[in-house]
């Protein structure tokens, strides 16, 4: 009788234990996420802040998201690594800075002279970009969802004021993506420097201009007090960054967190999008009133040598591998389908009522 109520009592006990386990399998999960971000860098910083804050609501506390910014890991640009490597579960980034890794991955964060943002989000949900960002990705053991956009952004802070092409020879600038690549190919020099150091290589000369994102995070940053052209944009007219998973992270999730996941990126995303407009606003009436700032738009003589060198750059990009082709064959073709309505709805609207 002893012996059946000691082998009851360990039964008890075992089925106890592993109901315990599979609780807290179940209800105690947490994801590591590197950011590309320092610190207190709105929007950008916010995006991560308030991804995590919707998977912990959405899932009803099933699912943490722990933050480490570059302040603790130390790589801003090597998020994708982290990720790949499995160091982290996510990471919060933009593709292009990867584009050495994977030329494929340059084309998910903007491209010159396509997408405004709204259009861009049309063909990453509706029109088959989403998929092939997946694609790409998907050959790192990674996924990426749309992280949140800035919108249109500047063409950069410069020290001097540009009249024509020549004055881009020898130019030293931070530069990022496949604008970086045209204007090297109009003589820039460029560099891509983490953004916790773009002021610093701005005041010592290390750069001669820079393009960051626009008024709302530019003028906190002082560029202003360095270098007082600043002009308006061409190079990302609908700047993405991203989520970055480890696939193997993701897979381990039950269906109902994964969905958590993607809807909580997607609100991060457009949170991001409202808020860096809104600081821009607010930012755009400083510059106005400022006598410091001087805003230009390049001489057309300029815009003419960047749309040809674009051209070119794209075409022989199309030759790198078939994805590659597909992935710029699919975004010329929505440009082209949303652009038509963008100019009649947007375009003429700000037109015919300003």
């Amino acid at each position: 009788m002893k012996a059946k109520l000691f082998i009851k009592s360990i039964v008890i006990f075992i089925v106890t234990i592993l109901s315990f386990s599979a609780f807290s399998q179940t209800r105690e999960r947490t994801l590591r996420l590197a950011s590309s971000w320092s610190d207190n860098f709105p929007p950008f910083s916010t995006a991560v802040e308030n991804f995590a804050k919707y998977v912990n609501t959405l899932s009803d506390g099933e699912l943490t998201i722990q933050i480490d910014t570059s302040n603790k890991h130390k790589s801003p640009l090597g998020v994708f690594d982290l990720v790949k490597t499995g160091q982290y579960d996510l990471g919060h980034s933009a593709s292009y800075y990867y584009k050495g890794i994977d030329p494929a991955l340059l084309f998910f964060t903007t491209m010159p002279f396509g997408m405004t943002a709204a259009e861009q989000y049309g063909w990453f949900y509706y029109g088959g970009g989403l998929e092939l960002m997946n694609e790409a990705f998907s050959k790192h053991g990674l996924m990426a969802f749309p992280g949140g956009n800035t919108g249109q952004q500047m063409g950069g802070w410069f020290r001097k004021e540009i009249n024509s092409v020549a004055d881009l020879d020898g130019l030293k600038m931070r530069i990022p993506g496949f604008a970086g690549e045209i204007m090297a190919s109009l003589g820039v020099a460029v560099v891509n420097i983490p953004s916790g150091e773009l002021y610093t290589s701005l005041e010592r000369g290390t750069i001669d201009a820079l393009e960051w994102v626009g008024p709302g995070m530019d003028i906190s940053m002082g560029f202003h007090q360095i270098a007082p052209y600043y002009y308006t944009g061409w190079h990302e007219p609908g700047t993405e960054l991203i989520f970055i998973i480890n696939e193997r992270s993701f897979n381990r999730l039950p269906e109902n967190l994964q969905e958590t996941v993607r809807l909580a990126a997607r609100l991060a995303s457009y949170e991001m999008y409202i808020q860096n407009y809104h600081m821009s606003s607010e930012a755009w009436t400083e510059i106005q009133e400022s006598n410091d700032i001087q805003v230009k738009s390049f001489p057309e003589s300029v815009i003419t040598a960047l749309k040809a060198a674009n051209d070119e750059l794209i075409q022989e990009e199309a030759k790198k591998s078939p994805l590659i082709k597909r992935i710029i064959d699919s975004q010329d073709a929505y440009l082209k389908q949303s652009r038509e309505w963008t100019l009649i709805s947007d375009y003429l609207y700000l037109k015919d009522n300003n």
